[in-house]
């Protein structure tokens, strides 16, 4: 089968585009019974793990749109399965009805050559852009979209875990864990040796006991819905009508408050974390239960969230802790914060929660930890700049 190819950028020509593309017209002509030609691919990036293209339909005997977005996996390696979580996610909410649906709408998938062709939700810019641009108003829109957007999809696919899993067996992964939640675990068992050998700081048994049961809670907790996994700002599409999610790579079900903590964070599963001004995180988690409540009214209740809120960010920095010791910190991206003065931000929200509530173990583990890392990296370790946005 021919692929029509017109002029583009060099990377538009090398074979593993021409091959997703190929691959996409034989889905899509599978799936409709008739003839799909695709033209014009354009390279969107990608996570490394996987090709994602944008391509035009330039011919199809049935009504489509547009353009289309192709996104394709190499062979699964380990344990888990990014394509499997990426399908499955997007036929879990393509089911939804399209005002609730912050999510592109899936149109073919296909296990044997591992790709998904979505809807093309254009070029609205992704909420990174918004968070290093000049306009601290449009940079605030968007993070309160984001948790909105969030709350949205938690209370519009809450309870799907019987549906998510029968899908995922359905696509033949071996593994429906929460992929985060396998690190969590890992990082628990793994950390506190590493900040002995590393930074040499004690963590004590109540602290690991924290920790532990915090996990054990999230595990069996019932307030669970879809989460898309990834928090990196550059996978939520700041669009017309609201913030749009993107990458499923890790999709899964789990415990709604896991995915608030990222709010508070913030983005605690990437390294392009910079500083929010005063206040942002707080409303944020505002805004994220303001649509969450009408599915888990006990949400309103501080005595019940706030403490949960904590424990999940203490394992969120916990995980970005194992990560950043278990293995050198590369080198950040040009201009953004030292991967250590990062981490050391995230501790500092830890200790800071953690003192409001009077949880003196998690204080004082992470008021350690700081001091450790000022005793490396040297004091300016403790200074996290704001986003670009509200400088």
């Amino acid at each position: 089968m021919s692929v029509e190819i017109t002029a583009g950028p060099p990377d538009t020509t090398s074979p593993e585009i021409l091959d997703a593309v190929g691959a996409a017209e034989r889905v899509l002509t599978r799936r409709l019974g008739a003839q799909v030609r695709l033209a014009d691919p354009e390279a969107l990036g990608g996570t490394g793990r996987s090709v994602v293209i944008r391509v035009r339909v330039a011919s199809s005997p049935f009504s489509m749109p547009r353009t289309l977005v192709v996104k394709r996996y190499p062979e699964a390696s380990g344990d888990r399965d990014p394509w499997a979580h990426e399908a499955v996610s997007h036929q879990l909410l393509t089911a939804l009805p399209a005002e609730e649906r912050a999510t592109p709408e899936l149109f073919a998938h296909d296990a044997g050559t591992r790709l998904v062709v979505l809807e093309d939700l254009g070029r609205a810019p992704r909420l990174s852009e918004k968070l290093h641009a000049k306009d601290a108003r449009a940079a605030e829109r968007g993070l309160l979209s984001w948790a909105h957007a969030m709350g949205r999809l938690h209370a519009t696919t809450a309870g799907r875990d019987a549906d998510f899993d029968a899908l995922m067996r359905r696509a033949g992964a071996q593994c429906c864990q929460d992929p985060i939640a396998v690190d969590v675990h890992a990082a628990i068992a793994g950390l506190p040796g590493l900040l002995e050998t590393t930074l040499g700081v004690a963590t004590s048994t109540q602290a690991v006991e924290f920790a532990a049961g915090a996990a054990r809670a999230f595990s069996t907790s019932r307030r669970r819905a879809f989460s898309p996994s990834t928090s990196c700002p550059d996978n939520h599409l700041v669009t017309s009508r609201g913030v749009r999610f993107v990458d499923f790579e890790g999709g899964c079900v789990r415990d709604i408050v896991f995915d608030a903590a990222a709010l508070r964070v913030p983005f605690p599963s990437c390294w392009c974390g910079w500083g929010l001004p005063p206040g942002m995180s707080e409303a944020m988690v505002a805004a994220w239960r303001a649509e969450v409540g009408s599915v888990w009214p006990e949400m309103d209740d501080d005595a019940i969230l706030l403490p949960r809120l904590l424990e999940a960010q203490l394992l969120w920095v916990w995980l970005a802790t194992w990560r950043a010791l278990s293995k050198p910190m590369p080198e950040p991206d040009a201009g953004a914060p030292p991967r250590s003065v990062v981490l050391a931000g995230r501790w500092l929200r830890l200790r800071s929660d953690a003192l409001i509530l009077g949880e003196k173990t998690v204080a004082s583990h992470a008021d350690a930890v700081i001091g450790a890392l000022a005793d490396r990296y040297g004091p300016e370790v403790l200074e996290l700049p704001l986003y670009p946005a509200f400088r």
